[in-house]
């Protein structure tokens, strides 16, 4: 049998926008091609192509105060088990260590054991759910427009650091809103597959329900949401309210800890960027 040919890591740029979208749909994640594109302008990501079509990636995207994430990891079926995921991370992570970032990720059950033994450390456990919705659902009640400055502020006291340049993009594109309902926000979003809700900033878990309830009602299906498993009357209420858990998530840290926030978000912006 003949040897396989060493691939080599490439850094990616904005033009390789949609093959990063082949393989994320192989994959059935819900990114679209403005996620892609996001990621390759804002931050830096590695690929590996065999022939002429890429067939792994990963990227990295800094945040603010020394924080940064990597997402988008990536192996197209014909090429897993080459090592070239673990390639792709360890490339993340000297990049990172070269500007002494601490590293975020959300991975899934399989990739945290992967994860752990690079030294990254468990922290959020997360639920992906989805609702089905038939068309022609009506609203019960208007929904306030909310501001991006409270949504980033409120996020960045959730999260520990300010996340305002992604949550800027994710407004400013088309089909987005940023909503409120009493003590609660919430931004929405267009995916592949589905309408995306998150983050979901509430003071308690009937603030958010109720803010989730009224956006779902709003329009028509389907959505997803990435709900904190600690908010158990949150998750608890969702799947009363019809919602299905798909899959686990574990958001993970590589580096020096940060403080945990006093109250953790109800939903998060997505472990699709996981």
């Amino acid at each position: 049998m003949a040897a396989i040919e060493p691939i080599d890591i490439v850094e990616l740029d904005v033009s390789d926008a949609k093959a990063g979208l082949v393989l994320s749909t192989e994959a059935g994640w819900n990114q679209n091609e403005a996620d892609w594109c996001f990621f390759l302008s804002h931050g830096i990501v590695f690929g590996a192509r065999g022939g002429d079509r890429l067939v792994a990636s990963a990227a990295l995207l800094p945040y603010s105060a020394g924080n940064a994430w990597i997402s988008m990891v990536l192996v197209t079926a014909n090429f897993r088990r080459r090592g070239l995921a673990t390639r792709l991370v360890d490339t993340c992570l000297e990049a990172a260590a070269r500007r002494r970032l601490t590293i975020w990720l959300d991975a899934t059950p399989a990739g945290a054991t992967v994860y752990g033994p690079l030294g990254f450390a468990p922290t959020l456990q997360l639920r992906r759910l989805r609702l089905e919705k038939p068309q022609g659902t009506t609203a019960t009640r208007p929904l306030a427009a909310g501001s991006l400055e409270a949504l980033a502020a409120r996020d960045g006291g959730a999260m520990g650091f300010d996340r305002s340049t992604l949550l800027s993009e994710f407004a400013a594109r088309p089909g987005s809103r940023i909503v409120s309902d009493a003590r609660a926000m919430a931004l929405i979003r267009d995916g592949r597959t589905a309408r995306h809700i998150g983050p979901v900033l509430a003071d308690h878990a009937d603030q958010a329900l109720a803010l989730v309830d009224a956006i779902t009602s709003s329009e028509a299906g389907p959505w997803l949401i990435d709900a904190v498993h600690s908010q158990d009357a949150f998750l608890n209420g969702l799947v009363r309210s019809g919602w299905n858990i798909e899959r686990p998530f574990q958001r993970m840290r590589f580096g020096s800890s940060i403080a945990s926030p006093a109250q953790p978000p109800f939903a998060v912006a997505g472990p699709e960027f996981g």
